[in-house]
C-alpha cells in the first residue's frame, strides 16, 4: 500500500517535494498545509492538492480568500503516516512536540539543528542507518553536495581531508524583493562556517573546513574545493570515482557553462519543472590534480538539491525500501536524473 505524506509547508522547498511526492508509485501525497492564503497556496489548489490550516487563525484568513480547506493540521496529520516539514527555519522545531504526540514520522530541513531529530540525512551516505527510525533531518544544500562529493572519494579511500570555499546566494530568487544584500560581499564571521560541522552531523569522520561568503545573488550557490587525497592520482582516475555519485553531474566551461545563470538557463532548456538542478554540477575541465591534492569548483541548487534527498528520506523511515541504491534509481528516474 502507498504511504499518505503529509506537506507542512508549502513554499520554495514544500512545493517541490509536494511535485516530488506525486510523481512517486510507492506514496501519495495526503494534503499540504500552511498559513498562507495568497498565490502560492492558489497554485497547490489548482494542481488538486488537499489545503488544510496549520492554525486556526490561518483556517479563518484561507477560508476568507476563498482556499478550499480539508481541514486543519490535526486532521491531516491523523491521516498520514510521516510527515515532511518544510516550515521556515525554526518553525519545524515548534512542531516537533505535536508530532510526538501524535506518533508521527517526521523528516525536518536543513535550517533546523542535528539535536532535534539526533539523526542528518544523505542518501547516499548514511541511508540504512535511516531505517524505519521515528525522525531524521535532511541536510541543507550545502551541506548536501559536500557529503556527495567527498562520500565518493571518501568511498574509493581517496580522501584525507577537505577545505571549502563557499559563495552563497543571498535569498530566494522569489523574494528577493524583500531582501537581501546589494553591492557588497559578507563573510561568515566563523571557521569553520556551519556547513563543515553540519556535513559531519552525517559522517563524522569527515575532515572537512569550509568558509563561507554571502554574496549578491540568489539563483544558488558556488563551491571550490582544495581535497588532500591519501595517494598520488589523475584525473580520469578522480572524475570515474565522482562518476559513481549518480547525483552529480559533470558540465563543461568550454560548452559556454561559464556561470550559475547559464546553467540555469541549461535545466530551463531541458524541461526541468523551475529549470531545477538536482544534482551537483561540477565543472570537469576545470578540475584539477596535481599529485595528492585535487582541486574543483562547482554549482549548488539551493531550492532543488534536497528534493531527491527528501524523497529517500521517506522511504527509508517508512521502511518501504531497506536498499539505498533501489531507492536513489527509482527517485532519479521519477526527477529525471539520468547521466
Amino acid at each position: 500500500m502507498k504511504k499518505k505524506i503529509a506537506l507542512i509547508g508549502y513554499g520554495v522547498i514544500g512545493k517541490r517535494v509536494a511535485d516530488a511526492i506525486a510523481l512517486q508509485d510507492d506514496m501519495e501525497l495526503a494534503g499540504v498545509c500552511d498559513v498562507i492564503s495568497d498565490w502560492r497556496i492558489q497554485t497547490a489548489v489548482s494542481k488538486g492538492y488537499p489545503v488544510y490550516a496549520a492554525t486556526d487563525e490561518a483556517k479563518i484568513s484561507m477560508a476568507q480568500a476563498g482556499v478550499p480547506l480539508a481541514g486543519i493540521m490535526a486532521d491531516l496529520l491523523d491521516i498520514a503516516d510521516l510527515v515532511v516539514d518544510c516550515t521556515p527555519k525554526k518553525i519545524a522545531a515548534q512542531n516537533v512536540d505535536t508530532y510526538r504526540e501524535q506518533k508521527i514520522k517526521f523528516i525536518l530541513q536543513g535550517g533546523e539543528k542535528h539535536e532535534t531529530t539526533g539523526h542528518s540525512f544523505s542518501a547516499e551516505n548514511n541511508y540504512t542507518s535511516a531505517l524505519n527510525r521515528e525522525s531524521t533531518r535532511v541536510v541543507s544544500c550545502n551541506t548536501t553536495s559536500i557529503l556527495r562529493t567527498l562520500t565518493a572519494l571518501k568511498k574509493a579511500n581517496l580522501l584525507e581531508n577537505a577545505r571549502g570555499t563557499l559563495l552563497r546566494r543571498a535569498t530566494d530568487p522569489w523574494e528577493s524583493h524583500l531582501g537581501g544584500i546589494m553591492n557588497t560581499l559578507v563573510p561568515e564571521k566563523d571557521i569553520p562556517s556551519h556547513q563543515g560541522p553540519d556535513a559531519q552531523s552525517v559522517d563524522p569522520e569527515l575532515d572537512v573546513v569550509t568558509m563561507a561568503v554571502k554574496v549578491p545573488e540568489t539563483l544558488s550557490h558556488l563551491h571550490y574545493w582544495n581535497v588532500r587525497l591519501t595517494r598520488k592520482a589523475d584525473k580520469k582516475e578522480i572524475i570515474e570515482v565522482l562518476q559513481t555519485s549518480t547525483r552529480i553531474t559533470f558540465i563543461n566551461y568550454s560548452d559556454g557553462l561559464v556561470s550559475n545563470n547559464t546553467i540555469k538557463e541549461r535545466y530551463l532548456d531541458m524541461g526541468r519543472p523551475w529549470g531545477d538542478m538536482y544534482e551537483v554540477a561540477l565543472w570537469q575541465d576545470m578540475l584539477k590534480v596535481e599529485g595528492n591534492e585535487l582541486y574543483y569548483a562547482y554549482v549548488v541548487d539551493n531550492q532543488a538539491i534536497v528534493i531527491p534527498e527528501t524523497i529517500d528520506a521517506i522511504r527509508s523511515l517508512t521502511g518501504m525500501e531497506e536498499n539505498a541504491e533501489k531507492s536513489i534509481l527509482k527517485t532519479n528516474i521519477s526527477l529525471g536524473i539520468v547521466r
